[in-house]
């Protein structure tokens, strides 16, 4: 493990231009023109190169600035043979700079050497350079021991803690990348959750509507074939406009609700229960419900209640809203139906695609859904957490 650090290269994210300030640039910009000036300064304020010297040494200076770049480059991108060549490049200059009688550009070059290594190259090789240079420019410095001493020391902890900066940045750039990605997964979930919501809305307002009016419309067909009494036909054709009347409301209803403008659920329960003639009775202290709940009572009571004048004509039908703690329950309740075979007919509508929607909807929501015979009648309980 020890080995395999050793032989890894920093964070390549860090090292981005991205991952750097504007400010950053900025001062990186003035500090490498700052540099470069004093290099030139001080190997050609002393005025001992002239004529062919002079330009050997202005040709010296643009090949070791070409170099840096050069080994800037390379190891920004991470390469590690132009990172490896370009090192010793830069070192073999540094001592072509002091042959040269240019001392200045020497030490600059080994220094900066040492901390690019200690902060882009691997942790092994980037010790290896960096002993490399500051043993050269141990090696040749007129200063003393302490001087030395303090230099190395000083660029190995800014190398240090350079390398730590990058290590930073890195991390945190992608930090950044990982929750754009989670925001737009979140997002691409909300919008799959939002199409969910709106096919259920289809199904339970326009499939409900359009399969009733088609069974009065079909059995309207068959009677004028087999040459029924108009009457009955009449009553098909009635009912099949009553539920596309039905529909159109629902329909409405549901864009509303699609669009949050939802009206309470006990004004909703209201208006059905005196359009279907039930009984509504509310226990506890009604409280503002969320979307979501609030839909599911919405529609599972007028599924509800919906199955009762199809499936139990002339049933008494009554229902109940009870604000609990934390939850809210909804039963829809109806008695034994007058006609015998309507019985039949209630408890094998169980099995429809009304009871699964709203189940659906309750489990989605931590709720549960109860349905089934009860007494002669049939009895739909809905729970939801709200």
């Amino acid at each position: 493990m020890a080995g395999w650090y050793g032989t890894r290269w920093p964070s390549r994210e860090g090292l981005e231009r991205e991952a750097e300030s504007r400010p950053r640039r900025i001062l990186t910009v003035l500090g490498r023109i700052v540099l470069l000036s004093v290099v030139c300064w001080g190997t050609f304020s002393g005025g001992r190169y002239t004529g062919w010297a002079l330009a050997a040494a202005v040709a010296g200076l643009v090949a070791a600035v070409a170099l840096s770049v050069g080994f800037l480059r390379a190891t920004r991108e991470q390469r590690p043979v132009p990172s490896s060549v370009s090192a010793v490049a830069v070192f073999g200059a540094g001592w072509v700079a002091h042959w040269g009688q240019a001392p200045t550009l020497g030490d600059v070059l080994w220094c900066g050497l040492a901390v690019i290594s200690l902060v882009r190259l691997p942790l092994v090789p980037a010790v290896v350079v960096a002993v490399a240079a500051m043993g050269s420019y141990t090696a040749v410095s007129p200063a003393d021991w302490v001087g030395i001493g303090g230099t190395v020391v000083g660029i190995a902890l800014l190398g240090y803690l350079l390398r730590l900066d990058v290590e930073a940045r890195g991390t945190a750039r992608r930090l950044l990348v990982q929750e754009r990605a989670a925001r737009a997964a979140e997002a691409e979930s909300a919008a799959l959750a939002e199409r969910a919501r709106i096919a259920r809305e289809i199904h339970d307002v326009l499939a409900h509507s359009l399969s009733a009016q088609l069974v009065h419309l079909e059995a309207a067909r068959l009677m004028l074939e087999r040459g029924t009494d108009r009457e009955q036909i009449r009553e098909r054709v009635v009912a099949a406009r009553r539920m596309a009347q039905d529909g159109l409301v629902e329909t409405r209803q549901a864009l509303s609700a699609l669009r949050g403008e939802l009206t309470p659920v006990g004004e909703f329960l209201v208006e059905l229960t005196g359009r279907e003639r039930a009984a509504l009775v509310v226990t506890g202290t009604p409280r503002p419900l969320a979307a979501e709940p609030a839909l599911a009572l919405r529609r599972t009571a007028q599924e509800a209640v919906t199955n009762v004048r199809k499936h139990a004509p002339g049933a008494r039908c009554s229902v109940e809203l009870r604000y609990l703690e934390g939850v809210v329950e909804l039963e829809v309740r109806n008695t034994r139906p007058p006609r015998a075979q309507a019985g039949d007919e209630l408890a094998d509508s169980g099995s429809g695609y009304g009871l699964l929607g709203m189940r659906e909807r309750a489990e989605l929501l931590g709720g549960t859904l109860r349905a089934g015979p009860e007494d002669g009648g049939w009895r739909v309980l809905l729970r939801v957490p709200a």
